[in-house]
C-alpha cells in the first residue's frame, strides 16, 4: 500500500490539524467540521495528481484553449456519520463524482473488546470505477477493511483510494498487510500509538461526536 502523508512536508494543513486537536478550539462543532472539510479538499487535490487525464478543447470568448481534464469515473464513499465533512471536502474537488454512503460503528462486546458493525449502504455500481473511501479516523484499520468487504457486491473498482485525517501507525501496518498492494492511502497526520481501548493517541477524540454532537453508546 502506498501512503501519502501531508505532514511529510509543512503546509497550511498543519494549522487545520492543530485546531482540530486543540481542546480549547475543537469543541466548536462548526469550525471542526470546516477543518475536516478543508483537509478533504487538500487530500483531494493531492489525489487528483494520480488520476488519468484527457486533453480537450474549451471555447473562450477569444478562441480555444487545450485543457487536460480528469477522465476517471469516480465514486466517493463516506463512512457515516463522521465521514460526512470529509466527503464534502472531496466533493468540492470532484464535483461530478457519484456518491456512496455506508454506516459503520464499534459494537462493544466488553469494556475493551469491540467489533465493527456495518449496516446501512447506498451505492452506485463500483465496477471499473475509481473508489475514494473516506473516514476521518484510521485507528485499528478494521473499519476500512470491513467496509470494503461490504462493498464487494457493488462491483470491483479499478482503483481504491483511502482518505483519512488522522491515523495510527498500527492501523496503517494492518491495512498494508490486508489490502491489495496498489491501494493508496491519503492522510493528513500519523500518530504513534493506540490506547488500550483502540483510540488514537494523541489523536483528537471522537470525530463524529465533535462534528455532530454526543451519541448514546450501542
Amino acid at each position: 500500500m502506498h501512503v501519502v502523508n501531508l505532514q511529510d512536508k509543512n503546509s497550511i494543513a498543519n494549522k487545520f490539524i492543530a485546531e482540530m486537536r486543540d481542546v480549547s478550539i475543537h469543541k466548536d462543532a462548526m469550525r471542526f467540521r470546516k477543518n475536516v472539510e478543508r483537509i478533504g479538499e487538500l487530500l483531494g487535490y493531492e489525489l487528483s495528481k494520480t488520476l488519468h487525464y484527457e486533453t480537450k478543447k474549451v471555447t473562450t470568448p477569444l478562441g480555444e484553449a487545450s485543457v487536460a481534464l480528469p477522465s476517471d469515473a469516480i465514486v466517493i464513499c463516506s463512512i457515516l456519520r463522521a465521514g460526512l465533512p470529509l466527503h464534502n471536502g472531496l466533493l468540492n474537488c470532484f464535483d461530478s463524482a457519484e456518491n456512496s454512503f455506508i454506516s459503520a460503528y464499534r459494537h462493544h462486546t466488553s469494556k475493551k473488546e469491540f467489533e465493527i458493525k456495518v449496516e446501512y449502504l447506498a451505492s452506485p455500481s463500483l465496477k471499473g470505477k475509481t473508489l475514494i473511501l473516506a473516514d476521518p479516523m484510521l485507528a485499528t484499520g478494521r473499519t476500512f477493511v470491513n467496509v470494503l468487504e461490504a462493498l464487494k457486491p457493488m462491483g470491483t473498482p479499478k482503483k481504491i483510494h483511502l482518505v483519512s485525517v488522522i491515523g495510527s501507525k498500527q492501523g496503517i501496518v494492518y491495512l498494508n498487510k490486508t489490502l491489495p498492494r496498489d491501494t493508496r492511502l491519503w492522510i493528513a497526520a500519523i500518530d504513534d500509538s493506540l490506547d488500550e481501548n483502540g483510540y488514537i493517541v494523541p489523536g483528537l477524540g471522537d470525530a463524529g461526536d465533535l462534528s455532530f454532537g454526543d451519541k448514546l453508546q450501542r
